[in-house]
């Protein structure tokens, strides 16, 4: 089943509304959708190593939107929306967490957050709902989701051709060891936050 996703995902990439699709995809994430764009960016830039600073780039746009709208959820919709999407994410006490770091970390919290898979929504919603600063977590959400999203174009147009081979001869054991990652992180954050 993994397999045929992920054939059917290198397989996106080849359609004139792949670009659309991941841009989509990671608006949602940033404000209010559980799947990170990692899911369609890592396997469209292993099947476009050439288009990978171009597919980091729309992921950077459009996450900081997102994100810009996740802000906005907080600012004035928290007690409806806002509490609603952390309720159903099981991310309510996560969110209390960041409003009381937010006081006295607010730049280093979106800074390692936005660099790491851990839902950028919860940073997104939580800044605006403490009122963090717009104009600046508008450049730090630019410096981190652009860095993490520009690491993986520079490691896909590096090494793309050479993980491919490796997801292609040993997709069971990476496949594995990705669910083991992810799984692995959220329980992590849910110990640590």
């Amino acid at each position: 089943m993994l397999r045929r996703l992920y054939d059917w995902t290198l397989s996106l990439a080849a359609r004139p509304s792949a670009p659309y699709a991941l841009a989509l995809v990671s608006f949602s994430e940033s404000s209010f959708f559980p799947v990170p764009p990692d899911v369609m960016l890592v396997p469209m830039m292993l099947a476009r190593p050439d288009k990978a600073w171009s597919y980091a780039l729309i992921c950077t746009v459009a996450s900081v939107l997102g994100g810009i709208l996740g802000y906005f959820i907080g600012l004035g919709l928290y007690d409806s929306i806002g509490a609603w999407l952390f309720q159903l994410y099981g991310l309510t006490e996560g969110a209390e967490t960041f409003r009381h770091a937010y006081a006295e970390y607010g730049h280093w919290v979106i800074l390692l957050k936005g660099l790491t898979p851990i839902p950028y929504k919860l940073v997104t919603i939580t800044s605006g709902f403490a009122g963090y600063h717009l104009g600046w977590f508008i450049l730090l959400s630019i410096l981190t989701r652009g860095a993490r999203f520009f690491i993986v174009a520079l490691l896909m147009s590096k090494f793309g051709p050479r993980i491919k081979a490796i997801i292609d001869n040993h997709f069971n054991l990476v496949a594995t060891l990705a669910i083991v990652a992810f799984v692995g992180g959220f329980v992590a954050f849910r110990y640590l936050f």
